[in-house]
């Protein structure tokens, strides 16, 4: 019986890595609240990870930074357990699926795949626009004659145009300094990098915020909570990067590429009147 019962148990690693992630944890003597503190994740959040129930995080992005997070935390390696966090997810998200006989879902030989659909759509009205441009002059032939008034309002605006944008560079740049803050209008985990690594990564409560430092240059941002944060550039608060729920990556936060981001076409102003 007793040997039944050894066979039964198996080694640790096989319940899952939240199990590892406690064992460590208890290795280290922390509690769930210190690891909370250190790491500004949810106590339940760190629950929730450790019985190991992943699918019942806010995402799958919430699921593997977290886990890593909370790796680093424990001296655990985070891309090992970032790796594994993701194959229990998928055998979570698997679950039973009802198959007609004969046919397998998603098999690419039966089904297109959406990539192809819109691929197909996109031939479709690029044939129609080109056969509606061949055959205009047969239905219109007027239209093909130019409008001397339209063309000599298009040079001056032109002529307009790059007078206004010779300006326009040092405008920007006198624009463009000033820090970069990020205020957090709900619970959102963020991570700022670049090229060479990792600037900063966090879980950033409501009320909570991160200044960019001056002098990182490149800096991106990924994040499943664009909609929550507020970004200001030298006091000026610059629109949101989304209004709804999303996991946004790669988007460039420095002052230069968030001003443009949300710069708004200036109104025109009225021509001056010819003095005497």
């Amino acid at each position: 019986m007793a040997d039944d019962f050894e066979d039964q148990e198996g080694p640790p690693e096989a319940a899952g890595i939240g199990v590892q992630l406690k064992a460590a944890r208890e290795e280290r003597g922390l509690t769930l609240e210190q690891v909370a503190a250190e790491t500004r994740i949810p106590q339940r959040h760190l629950q929730t990870i450790e019985a190991g129930d992943f699918s019942a995080l806010p995402a799958r992005t919430y699921a593997v930074g977290f886990s890593r997070t909370y790796a680093k935390a424990v001296g655990l390696d985070d891309k090992v357990v970032a790796d594994q966090v993701r194959a229990e997810l998928d055998a979570q998200e698997a679950g039973p699926r009802h198959r007609v006989p004969g046919f397998e879902p998603g098999d690419p030989a039966r089904v297109p795949s959406r990539a192809l659909g819109w691929l197909m759509l996109l031939a479709v009205v690029l044939v129609l626009a080109g056969l509606f441009v061949v055959f205009r002059p047969y239905f219109s032939p007027a239209a093909d004659l130019p409008s001397l008034v339209e063309q000599q309002e298009a040079e001056q605006a032109e002529a307009a145009a790059q007078q206004r944008g010779a300006a326009t560079p040092a405008a920007r740049a006198a624009a463009a300094s000033g820090p970069v803050v990020f205020t957090a209008l709900d619970e959102a985990w963020v991570r700022f990098y670049t090229p060479e690594g990792t600037v900063a990564e966090m879980l950033m409560a409501r009320g909570d915020s991160y200044t960019l430092p001056a002098n990182a240059t490149g800096v991106m941002l990924r994040t499943g909570r664009p909609d929550a944060l507020q970004i200001t550039v030298g006091g000026r608060r610059l629109p949101r990067l989304a209004e709804e729920e999303q996991v946004v990556s790669d988007v460039p936060v420095t002052a230069q590429a968030l001003l443009q981001r949300g710069r708004r076409p200036a109104a025109r102003a009225p021509a001056a009147s010819p003095t005497t």
